[in-house]
């Protein structure tokens, strides 16, 4: 079996035999599939699906597999897609003044335990360029203040198209995306929340929790939209405080699982174990 794999994902409306279908045709090309995972939604009956396919099983590339399977993909309703494990993700990282979860993201591209590719840094502060330049990446310093917030965002948009990136990550920067910008990119952008959403939107989740005296708080990643804080969820986690557990304590505690989530979402992302369905995410993880 070898490393160079397809991977295949896929949803449609529910009904019988799309295992079978997909199955018999990737079968019928003397395709190996190495890995399966299947969901359901049974309040909507929509049927989800991964494939991960052994590349080298095949007697085609994966251009000539998209138009081979255009007709099963049509007669079943597909919504699909397939990608590469020989191609990279690239992704542009987004960060302010907070470097953990950015430190996390660089400690996982250089140790290679996820496999993608930084293109570059944006920042709205210089702060973190030193560090960033020492792992021998570009820098965008591109500030960003009510005066020149739209020229400031077409900078930005012009990076994403320059470095034709397939994801951006938002590592805890501290600003709100045009709308227009997150339409354009949609599904392409994930951001870290400090708060288990949908609690604590918005600025300062830590001083929120606090002052409603939670006895959790948490960490979710989720893709960005035009409303603040509220696209599909792709990942979370919590950890436990009580009552003596001051703000700055919760900000402190919250970092560790702020960048443990942010590191999984972008892994299941770029392995291509996530399928958006409304304002949900089918995680197959």
């Amino acid at each position: 079996m070898s490393s160079h794999t397809y991977t295949l994902l896929a949803s449609c409306s529910d009904r019988v035999g799309i295992v079978a279908k997909v199955s018999e045709f990737i079968a019928s090309h003397n395709g190996w599939i190495t890995e399966a995972s299947y969901h359901t939604d049974t309040l909507s009956h929509w049927f989800f699906m991964r494939h991960v396919i052994d590349a080298n099983s095949l007697p085609f590339d994966i251009e000539e597999f998209r138009q081979k399977f255009i007709p099963c993909a049509e007669e079943l309703g597909l919504q699909w897609s397939i990608s590469d494990s020989d191609v990279p993700k690239r992704v542009i990282v987004m960060v302010s003044k907070e470097e953990h979860c950015l430190a996390e993201l660089l400690y996982r591209w250089r140790a290679q335990d996820i496999q993608f590719e930084i293109a570059a840094v944006i920042s709205n502060h210089e702060t973190m360029r030193d560090y960033v330049e020492f792992h021998g990446l570009p820098y965008h310093y591109i500030p960003i203040d009510k005066n020149t917030r739209d020229s400031s965002f077409k900078e930005v948009e012009k990076l994403f198209d320059k470095y034709q990136v397939d994801n951006i990550v938002l590592a805890r920067y501290m600003q709100i995306l045009p709308t227009e910008l997150c339409q354009q990119y949609a599904s392409k952008i994930i951001n870290i929340h400090h708060s288990f959403l949908p609690s604590f939107v918005g600025a300062k989740p830590y001083h929120q929790a606090y002052e409603r005296g939670v006895k959790l708080i948490g960490a979710t990643s989720h893709y960005v939209t035009g409303e603040l804080d509220a696209g599909p969820i792709i990942e979370q986690d919590v950890i436990r405080v009580n009552h003596d557990t001051r703000v700055e304590d919760m900000v402190r505690l919250g970092k560790d699982v702020e960048k443990i989530v942010l590191a999984r979402a972008l892994r299941y992302v770029i392995e291509d174990r996530v399928l958006i369905h409304g304002n949900k995410t089918v995680v197959f993880n």
